[in-house]
Parts: C-alpha cells; sequence; structure tokens
C-alpha cells in the first residue's frame, strides 16, 4: 500500500503551502525537497551556480532520502521529473498529484530573484513549462488544478480518503 502524498508541478505551482496545508488537514508530517536540499547543502542559487547537473545530482540524493519515508506529503522541486530514477522511489510509496497551475498566474505570484532558473529571464518558465508538462503527466496518478489552493487541497484530501 502506499503511504505517501507526493506533489510534483511546476516550480511556484504551489506544492509546499498545498502541503502543508495537507498535512495540518491528515494530520501528516510534511517534507519538502527544496527545504531539505537547503538545510544539507546550502543555497539552492549557490549550488545551481556550480551547475544544474550538480544541482540535480544533490536532489536526487535528497529524493533518495525521502523516498524511504512512510505517512509523509512530499513537496518536490519542479526538475524533480528531469530524472527517471527520482519518480521510479517516490512512486514506490507514493500517491503522485501533479499540481497543474497557468504559467501566467505562477508569474503574477513567484518571487522570481530565487528561483536560478528564473533569475534572468522570468518568460523562460514558458519553455519549462512546455519541456515538462509530458513527465509531469507521465508520472502523476492525478492531476489537480492548482489555481485555487482550497479547492486543491480538498480535492486531494477527498481522493487521498477513497484510496488510503
Amino acid at each position: 500500500m502506499k503511504t505517501n502524498i507526493v506533489l510534483i508541478g511546476l516550480m511556484g505551482a504551489g506544492k509546499t503551502t498545498i502541503g502543508k496545508k495537507l498535512a495540518e488537514l491528515l494530520t501528516m508530517p510534511f517534507t519538502d525537497s527544496d527545504e531539505n536540499i537547503e538545510k544539507r547543502y546550502g543555497s539552492i542559487n549557490d549550488l545551481f551556480r556550480k551547475g544544474e547537473e550538480y544541482f540535480r545530482n544533490i536532489e536526487s540524493k535528497v529524493i533518495q532520502s525521502m523516498a524511504v519515508l512512510d505517512g509523509v506529503i512530499m513537496s518536490t522541486g519542479g526538475g524533480v521529473v528531469l530524472r527517471p530514477e527520482n519518480m521510479e522511489v517516490l512512486k514506490k510509496k507514493g500517491v503522485i498529484f501533479y499540481i497543474k497551475r497557468p504559467v501566467d498566474e505562477i508569474l503574477k505570484t513567484v518571487e522570481t530573484d530565487t528561483r536560478p532558473l528564473l533569475k534572468n529571464n522570468p518568460e523562460a518558465l514558458y519553455k519549462i513549462s512546455e519541456q515538462r508538462e509530458h513527465l509531469y503527466q507521465k508520472y502523476c496518478d492525478y492531476v489537480i488544478d492548482g489555481t485555487d489552493i482550497e479547492k486543491a487541497v480538498k480535492t486531494i484530501c477527498s481522493i487521498w480518503s477513497k484510496i488510503s
């Protein structure tokens, strides 16, 4: 049986916000891959300066350590789907929810200065979305509309109560 809720989607889609609200409602622990990376390895911006490949290797290590947990809600970085091995380990114990939110909406609310892939060109999110959409679709068990956070949380809770 799968015991974890795993949230995937573009940066700024609301995964962390939704995850924290789910954790409260479902009384489950919450963990965030980006927060874990920063606690263990330092700022994501600094890690990206050493190259995206360098960052992805660290991200994969953190995902491996998160994937062995039980009964946890996990928020992942937007690029977690770029490596099949990340998704394979997350799927073993996790039900994967793709938080889908339009790029236009994300760009209105996201802090681009803190996002290495958007820092110099926020419009790059359109291209990133285009490149990753098929991967989010491929790996998810459920697609959740992320335009309304409260509605997304209720939808995931409803699905989770039926399958857990």
